[in-house]
Parts: structure tokens; sequence; C-alpha cells
């Protein structure tokens, strides 16, 4: 019995956990795969454990050994020492390569920023490597292996490519904030992830990346996940993202079509069926940019990128968040082709907001700006809805939208297309121009609608005689009929008096 216990003392060790271990070491510097974004639903569980030594020099000796050990990926975090090594102005040109590569792991570990206290030495070893790397590839000192330029975009996807943590609403649980009210949540890692993206910059950027070499690793799933990255709160992280993105776009030529269509996707998702994006405002400021370099004659494709995408996000209710990079994008398809004009006031139209008076002055900002690059041929194709919008802005109690309808007319450009039109213009809005002079509470409101109303006057005696003759025989109507149905209805209560 006692041969028993002593024998089951001394079991042996499973083979699979001694491979699984010797796997650990061989990959102790290898590459996690990049993690998804928000959108993804992936769940990060990558946090760094610095290992015994003898895991370290173990992993040492087998970079100095054989380089390519590390170039497989692992489905685990690099663990073991981190080593400080030498600066690259310290070691020979032809070490340069492999010290490069070095660094480039060292810089794979993840760690804990939550917790500034942990880690210190290791983070800022890693900090120094990010630094050196963003100098080396920024200065052109030498041009960078094949090998070592996958090695690094692994290590850049390892880093940025991470599960954003949950947005403002989804911690509260409350889906009525206001976009403007929501504190962004900043990114803790910031210090690194900041180098990591000047890394990828500088990389995309350089005169030395050779765009045939550089779009294996830089595919379309690298972009993909790029712009997945968007919906991060951080504006610090946003305002990389749009950098490097444009520079992508354009410097690989290929990605283009597949840039525009993802940007797209996006697009539909926030306007149909989220209302919940950080990075719209971004994401149309690179637009701007692209559209800017259209050439003419526009494609079909670039058209109906502006009717299914571009004006349908004049619908979500944060439009405030990103207008002003919207409406650029708008004029710049006008200007690029004057016949939009037409289709994009009457998408205006469509849009335009019923209860939300913010909204309405943006969307006449937008729409001056708009009719500014209008044509005559396209203003009389949408002038009558288009002033019947207008009209009842000019009646509209929140004195702003009001003020903002009436100084459509300080617009030289815009009175000049209202003069030769007059005839179909003045007859729809002198209602509710009379109607503000006789009943409007704000005086600045009243002052403004003189004003107008004297430049129609100025501009054509005879017709706005007309239209004040109009106007006086629907307001004797109107009398008449309101005299009448006050006497139906004092004949109605004379009668029910008598019934009981």
């Amino acid at each position: 019995m006692l041969n028993k216990i002593i024998k089951r003392g001394h079991k042996k060790v499973p083979k699979s956990s001694s491979s699984s271990e010797v796997s650990d070491f061989t990959h102790a510097l290898g590459h996690a795969p990049p993690q998804g974004s928000r959108n993804s639903g992936n769940v990060s569980t990558s946090d760094v454990v610095v290992n015994h030594a003898s895991r370290g020099n173990l992993v040492n000796n087998s970079i100095q050994t054989n380089p390519t050990v590390m170039t497989s990926s692992s489905s685990s975090v690099p663990s073991g020492n981190i080593e400080n090594l030498p600066m690259f102005r310290d070691v020979p040109i032809s070490e340069r390569q492999v010290l490069f590569f070095k660094k480039v792991n060292i810089c794979c570990f993840q760690f804990d920023f939550n917790d500034t206290m942990k880690m210190v030495r290791e983070k800022e070893i890693k900090r120094q490597s990010l630094v050196e790397l963003v100098d080396y590839v920024q200065s052109g000192a030498g041009k960078i292996s094949e090998n070592n330029q996958e090695e690094m975009v692994k290590m850049i996807s390892l880093n940025i490519f991470r599960c954003l943590p949950p947005a403002s609403h989804e911690n509260t649980g409350s889906e009525n904030v206001e976009h403007e009210e929501d504190e962004p949540c900043l990114e803790p890692s910031w210090p690194h992830l900041q180098l990591v993206y000047e890394l990828l910059l500088r990389y995309v950027v350089s005169s030395d990346t050779d765009t045939k070499v550089a779009k294996r690793f830089i595919d379309h799933s690298f972009v993909l996940k790029l712009l997945d990255l968007f919906d991060s709160e951080d504006p610090r992280e946003r305002e990389y993202l749009k950098t490097i993105l444009h520079r992508v776009y354009g410097k690989f030529m290929v990605h283009r079509p597949f840039i525009r269509k993802a940007i797209n996707n996006i697009f539909y998702r926030f306007i149909y069926e989220t209302e919940r994006h950080s990075g719209i405002g971004e994401l149309l400021e690179i637009l701007g940019s692209i559209i800017n370099g259209f050439a003419l004659p526009m494609k079909e494709e670039h058209k109906l990128f502006l009717v299914r995408a571009l004006i349908p996000l004049h619908k979500p209710k944060p439009v405030a968040m990103y207008h002003q990079q919207l409406s650029y994008c708008i004029v710049q398809f006008v200007e690029k082709d004057y016949k939009l004009a037409d289709t994009v006031i009457r998408g205006l139209l469509k849009y335009w907001p019923v209860t939300n008076c913010q909204k309405e002055v943006l969307f006449l900002q937008e729409l001056e700006e708009v009719l500014e690059t209008t044509q005559a041929a396209e203003f009389q194709r949408c002038m009558v809805p288009l002033f019947r919008q207008i009209a009842r802005c000019l009646n509209s109690p929140h004195f702003q939208v009001a003020e903002r309808a009436l100084f459509l007319w300080n617009n030289e450009h815009i009175v000049g297309l209202i003069a030769q039109n007059r005839n179909v213009i003045l007859p729809i809005i002198f209602d509710a121009l009379q109607k503000n002079i006789d009943n409007h509470w704000n005086p600045a409101i009243h002052g403004l609608t003189v004003n107008v109303r004297k430049l129609f006057m100025d501009m054509d005696a005879d017709l706005f005689d007309e239209c004040q003759g109009q106007y006086s025989e629907k307001a004797a109507r109107a009398t008449e009929q309101e005299e009448q149905r006050e006497l139906r209805w004092q004949r109605l209560a004379a009668a029910a008096t008598k019934g009981c």
C-alpha cells in the first residue's frame, strides 16, 4: 500500500503540459492576433505577466540565434523579461535590422495602464523602444527589410486593434442623453498608443515605403479594422486615425474603392440602426478631401453616394455634432456639378426638422451655402417647395429660426435668384411677411421683415401692390368667415337654450 502511495507522488507530467510550456518559451515574444473593435464583439483578455528570468534568457537567446522563431503568431500575449536594448546609433549599420526586430518584439508587450504604479520599468522600456522606432522610420536612416515591415505592422495591429470600452450611454443605460453632454472616455494607454499611431503614420508617409510591398501588410482587413477604431471616444485617437486613413487613401490607390464602400457602410449603420458613432465628423473630413479630388464628369457611383449616404445623414438627431463637415461635403458636390443643386435642396426639404429648432437653424445655414453655388435653371426647379418651407420658417415662434431665414436676403446671389423669379416667390411668402409685421413677438424679427418687404417693394412695386391686394381680400374673407362661424354658434346656443 505504501509503495502505491509513493508511486502516485512521483507521477509524471503529461506530455501536453510540457509541450505547452515549451511553446510558451519559444513564442514568448510572438504576436497576439489583433483584437476586434467594439462593433466586432471580440473581447480582449490580454494582460502582461513578467515571468522568471530563465524564460527571458531563453527567449533572448532564441532571438540571437534564430530571429525567425518570433515571426509565428501566438494566441497569447508575449511573456518574459523585457530587455533594455541599445539605441540604433550605438550599433553598427549591419546590426540595425536585427535590433529593429528586437525593438518591435519588445513593443508587443501589453500593459495595464489603469494602475500607474505597476511595471513602471517595463512600460518605460517599451516607450523608449517606440520612440526609437519612430525616429528610425522618420529619419530614413536605413531601408527596413520586408520581414521587419511585416513584423512592425503586426506589432502595430496588436497594440491598436483592441476592444473599445463601452460608450458613455452604454455605461449609464440611458439612450436619451444628449451627445453634447457625453463625457469622452480617454484612453489610459495613450502615452504608448500615440507613439504606435505615430509609427504607423511615419511608415505610411515615408518615401522609402514601397506600396507594392506595404499593401501586403496594410490590406483590406487592416483598413477595415482601422475604420472600426473611429468609434473610439478619445478625440486624440480619432485625429490620428483621420490623418492615417487619409494618407493610406492617397498612397494606396488599390484601397480607394474599398475605403469609400466601407465608409458608406458605417454611415448606413449609423443612419438606419444605431444613431451612435463617435467618428462621423472625422470620416466626413476625409471625404471632404476625397470629394474635392473627384474628376469630372462625376461618376454615377459618387452621385449615388451623395443621394444614399450624405443627404440621409441629415436625419439622425446628433447631426449638430458633424454638420459642419457634412455641409462642406454637400457643397463640394454642388460646386463640382451644379446640376446636383436641385437634388440636394429637395433632399434637405425631405429631412427638414419639424420640432427641433436648433437643427432648423443648421439647415438654413447649409441651404444658404448651397444656394450660393446654385444656377438659375436648378433654382427654378425647386423654388416652389423651397420657399413654402422658408415661409414656414419666417413665421416660426423661435426667433433664431425666423432670423436665420430672413438673413437669406443678405446674400446678393440669392437675392438675384429671387429677383429673377419674384413673380412666383413673392406670392408664396407675402402672407408670412405680413403676419410677421402684424403679430411677431420679437422686435428684431419685425425690423428684419420690414426690410425684406421693402426690398420686394423696390424690386417690383406693381407685383407688390397686387400681392397686397390679394392679402387684403384673403383677410376680409377670413374675417367674414369668422363672423359667420360666430353667428352660427350663437344660433346653436340659442336653440339649445330653448330646447332645455
